[in-house]
């Protein structure tokens, strides 16, 4: 993480150094970029609420709040983001192996959908004009990333032979790391197997609308990234900021830097470039979309984590092993 902020301190500075240009920024897209985030958030929280049905909002909301939050102070904040929503899900009284099969099938529907974003920029870009030459790639290996993802994860879920496979393939590293560590248990075949069942029955009918929440989650993001532009006085390609947009969303998934800080900046303003932006410009968008998508998001999941914290309790109950949505 340190050699990684150093390289990437050049591209941070030059950011920072556009804050006092915020004032140029229009107040009312940026009131726009909010809305787009509380909106996205919102759709976050009905996906969870999708998957159980039972919890409430107020769950749903802080447990997503502060697992965000956390994820996005915490270099490889994804796993320990997803045991903290887990944990606080557990404390309000969800079943564990329901919260763990919950967490892990709206995880791959919102990362399937993010996943999908280079496939749709592509479409619309054979329909409108065409990509830049500097993206076209990106494009193309976005989109077979896509296909190839997604055909792994439909064997999974709808066939046992892949998932036996996978699961022998798993508990053989686990084996494997267990005896270099001096430790034993680990996952096993049966488990991985149960988990994608209860998985898959934790959705049942409702994977209709756990999509249309992803889906929601993602749009609205992006539509805030345009409102960013637009804030900016720029009136880019909806379908070049697209392609940036989930450039930019995968690159904050890379566990280096706490929640791809850095990373995304510098993809995000380098992909936006290309697709015609000027390069002040570029920053300066990147840095208003950045304060409504990850800086203001941090104090709210601090609050959110007290709010849960007056109402439960300490989250003291640890995850077990075989619930845990990373085991």
């Amino acid at each position: 993480m340190a050699f990684a902020f150093y390289g990437l301190a050049p591209k941070l500075l030059d950011m920072w150094d556009q804050v006092p240009q915020l004032r140029t920024v229009s107040i009312y897209w940026f009131v726009a970029v909010l809305v787009c985030e509380i909106g996205s958030y919102a759709c976050a929280w009905e996906l969870t609420r999708v998957a159980l049905p039972s919890v409430s909002w107020f769950v749903a909301s802080t447990a997503q709040l502060t697992s965000n939050a956390v994820a996005k102070v915490v270099p490889g904040g994804a796993a320990i983001g997803a045991a903290t929503g887990f944990r606080m899900l557990s404390v309000s009284g969800i079943d564990k192996g329901s919260a763990g099969a919950a967490l892990t099938a709206t995880s791959i529907i919102s990362n399937g959908v993010l996943l999908c974003l280079p496939m749709v920029a592509l479409f619309l870009s054979i329909l409108g004009a065409p990509i830049p030459d500097g993206m076209i790639h990106v494009a193309w290996g976005g989109a077979v990333l896509a296909v190839a993802l997604f055909a792994f994860a439909f064997s999974l879920v709808r066939f046992d032979r892949p998932i036996l496979w996978f699961g022998k393939v798993i508990t053989m590293i686990a084996g494997w790391i267990n005896r270099r560590l001096g430790k034993s248990g680990g996952p096993t075949v049966e488990g991985i197997v149960r988990q994608r069942d209860q998985m898959v029955s934790s959705l049942g009918a409702r994977w209709r609308a756990a999509l249309a929440a992803a889906v929601g989650n993602w749009l609205l993001d992006y539509f805030a990234l345009v409102c960013a532009l637009k804030a900016c006085g720029i009136h880019p390609r909806l379908s070049l900021v697209l392609l940036a947009y989930a450039v930019a969303a995968v690159l904050g998934m890379i566990p280096i830097t706490p929640g791809g800080v850095g990373f995304v900046e510098a993809g995000l303003t380098a992909m936006l470039v290309l697709s015609g932006v000027p390069g002040e410009k570029a920053l300066l968008a990147t840095l208003a979309y950045r304060i409504a998508s990850y800086w203001l998001p941090l104090p709210a999941g601090l609050g959110a984590h007290f709010a849960f914290r007056h109402r439960f309790g300490k989250t003291s109950t640890a995850p077990s092993t075989e619930s845990s949505p990373t085991s």
